[in-house]
């Protein structure tokens, strides 16, 4: 068993991390969600089938990042006594941050479906089984994520710009 689980990771890990870190969008945190992901998998290795691994941590991933954002979106609501700083964004800002800023800015559940369907260049429906709900659902977040993106990315094509940025 934890051969199996050691070659698995050893294989997909570098590929798993990038997938956390286009749902988050953090260095620090995509690992934090790779970690849980791997951790969770693990703990149910017998239970997985074993042509559907990388499915099943990708959707560990994605759903952790979901929740994540929730509890931070909850806790952003509280009040402090000060408030946090803010970072001063740049104007001579390469194309890889500007495409994740604009990442960041999208709602988990649609970031998750741009990083699956315009990333990883999953079709539709494995998009769909990945985030447990149905292909119409796919369509719609997507839409409205590529609509926000060409928004803020301006006249270039959005998925153009997914699919040639390197991380």
């Amino acid at each position: 068993m934890e051969h199996d689980f050691g070659s698995f990771v050893a294989a997909r890990a570098t590929s798993l991390l990038r997938v956390a870190y286009l749902a988050c969008g953090d260095e620090t945190e995509a690992e934090d969600l790779l970690q849980t992901a791997l951790e969770r998998t693990y703990r149910n290795w017998d239970r997985v089938r074993h042509d559907s691994l990388e499915p099943y941590v990708r959707r560990v991933i994605i759903n952790a990042a979901i929740s994540r954002a929730r509890r931070r979106a909850i806790l952003s609501i509280i009040p402090t006594h000060s408030p946090p700083e803010r970072s001063a964004g740049g104007r001579d800002v390469d194309l890889r941050h500007v495409l994740m800023e604009a990442l960041r800015a999208l709602p988990p559940r649609q970031r998750a479906v741009v990083v699956l369907r315009y990333w990883e260049d999953l079709s539709e429906t494995q998009t769909a089984e990945v985030l447990g709900c149905s292909v119409g659902t796919v369509k719609s977040q997507a839409s409205k994520a590529m609509t926000k993106l060409r928004s803020a990315l301006g006249r270039e094509s959005a998925e153009g710009v997914i699919r040639n940025a390197h991380l």
